[in-house]
């Protein structure tokens, strides 16, 4: 099945499979419908279409889209995630094409790489409305206060579209953005992120201004494609093509920008490097308020565009689980494969929902010689959005990473504290981290938990595991059975 087109095809789907309800009680986007959407996705229930929105005729509410693996991999019409990740490996694994069998297969290769670029439409769904000058107002749209003590309404699953003034190279990214006030807001760029970059870029070239677009609600890939780490320079709108299967029709905005032409909202507007303004608190995915205010870019909107009977997106976020758990796996699972193509010797990994993704990250390794635990760690810091974990588990490529109780026992039975627990100090954290000193200064804690080898163990060689006789296994396996043994669980 291909990717869902837009927002409505999706929501059409997951109609289809069951896993869609419609709300019809009206209900305030300030605290009422993040309240519903926060019990429904601790309960890791449907996605949710409010379709009375109090002060906001007109408008419907969606949200809780990709609060499981399954909804996400139906709104790209995969089967496996990891088949993502693997459209980029392809063409830059294995040995080069020699015969003319072969460069023509790489030639298609390369082709299949092209065909996921962006293609431009002809119209935009979102042409229906266009709100300029005073009428282009934010407090037109349904964003939500999410937690009481929030500093203001947020827009929380707005895809933010800049153009690199370097590169020319698109990001997307889900940052989130404060209401202002009528006509402006407060972009949530911290300083690890692609689009505080292109606003730096911006300043170092004495741009006056830097187009900036906040897209709500278009299809899946690019809604997706805004949370996913993919490494500088690579297009994000390129990225969004491989996650569809296809390249994503894109609309330039007068300001220049390349967006979705299936979104449902559009804010055009721009940011001035040097202006910024406070921007928090906001209860964050931690599961607390973060610091007291920050300053960050404030955004001046021009225009607003809409489609007719626009369907406003937002999400919640706070102590897991929420529907970002299920967004992290998915990243998990679809970066697996291009970790894999750096670091060969990684079979798994997983980063545990309550560990906050940044917080904890467990890999397993075909290990070969000493100290390749350690080497691991020091790659995975230094790769992308894995240099903002704060803690690294290695184990063993038998251990399950998945399974927690396989993992204890190889932090119990596998680490001496002083030989195999490493603590880097002074190193970049996530800015959002409520225990780092500073933020986005902290320091991480790597914990090798597997076999140690003779040159790790003090030239003694590692014990035997336990296993049962083979002949004996084998037989009781014939006759198990007939024991009557509930061996469930």
């Amino acid at each position: 099945m291909p990717a869902a087109r837009d927002l409505r095809e999706l929501l059409a789907l997951l109609e289809e499979r069951g896993q869609l309800r419609r709300v019809r009680a009206e209900l305030s986007p300030v605290l009422e419908i993040p309240e519903v959407l926060r019990r429904v996705m601790r309960r890791r229930g449907p996605a949710l279409l409010f379709e009375r929105v109090r002060g906001y005729p007109g408008w419907r509410v969606a949200g809780n889209l990709f609060g499981t693996l399954e909804r996400i991999k139906l709104a790209l019409g995969a089967e496996r995630l990891e088949e993502i990740g693997e459209r980029l490996t392809r063409a830059l694994a294995g040995p080069p094409p020699m015969g003319l069998l072969e460069k023509l297969r790489g030639l298609r290769e390369a082709l299949d790489l092209a065909r996921y670029a962006p293609r431009q439409a002809r119209r935009a769904a979102f042409e229906d409305t266009v709100l300029e000058g005073g009428e282009a107002s934010l407090e037109r749209i349904p964003a939500f206060k999410t937690w009481p003590r929030d500093g203001g309404r947020y827009i929380t699953f707005g895809q933010v579209y800049t153009v690199d003034p370097a590169t020319g190279v698109t990001n997307i990214g889900v940052y989130r953005v404060m209401v202002r006030g009528p006509r402006e807001a407060v972009v949530h760029w911290q300083l690890h992120k692609r689009g505080q970059q292109a606003y730096r870029e911006a300043g170092e070239r004495a741009w006056e201004r830097l187009p900036v677009a906040v897209v709500v609600g278009s299809d899946p890939a690019t809604m997706l494609a805004g949370v996913m780490p993919v490494p500088y320079p690579l297009d994000k709108l390129l990225f969004a093509g491989v996650m569809a299967g296809r390249g994503v029709e894109v609309y330039r905005l007068p300001s220049g920008v390349p967006v979705p032409a299936s979104a449902e909202l559009v804010i055009e507007g721009y940011v001035e490097p040097g202006r910024e303004a406070p921007e928090g608190p906001f209860g964050d995915h931690w599961g607390y308020y973060d610091r007291p205010a920050r300053r960050f870019p404030v955004l001046t909107v021009e225009r607003i565009w809409l489609r007719r009977g626009p369907v406003y997106v937002g999400t919640v976020v706070g102590k897991p689980p929420m529907e970002d758990a299920a967004i992290g796996k998915a990243v998990e699972r679809i970066f697996l494969p291009i970790v894999r193509l750096l670091l060969p010797e990684v079979v798994d990994m997983n980063l545990p929902e309550h560990g906050v993704f940044q917080g904890i990250g467990i890999v397993s390794i075909r290990k070969r010689y000493p100290g390749q635990a350690k080497k691991v760690m020091m790659a995975l810091w230094g790769l992308g959005q894995m240099a903002l974990t704060k803690i690294l588990i290695v184990v063993d490529h038998d251990v399950d990473v998945h399974d927690l109780n396989q993992v204890l026992w190889a932090v119990a039975a596998h680490v001496d504290p002083q030989r195999d627990v490493v603590v880097v100090p002074g190193t970049h954290t996530d800015e959002l981290d409520p225990a780092a000193p500073y933020p986005g200064y902290g320091s991480k804690l790597g914990i090798d938990a597997t076999r140690k080898l003779l040159e790790e163990n003090n030239g003694r060689p590692w014990p035997e595991e336990v296993e049962p006789d083979p002949e004996t296994a084998r037989k009781i396996d014939r006759i198990w059975s007939s024991l009557g043994i509930d061996a469930g669980g």
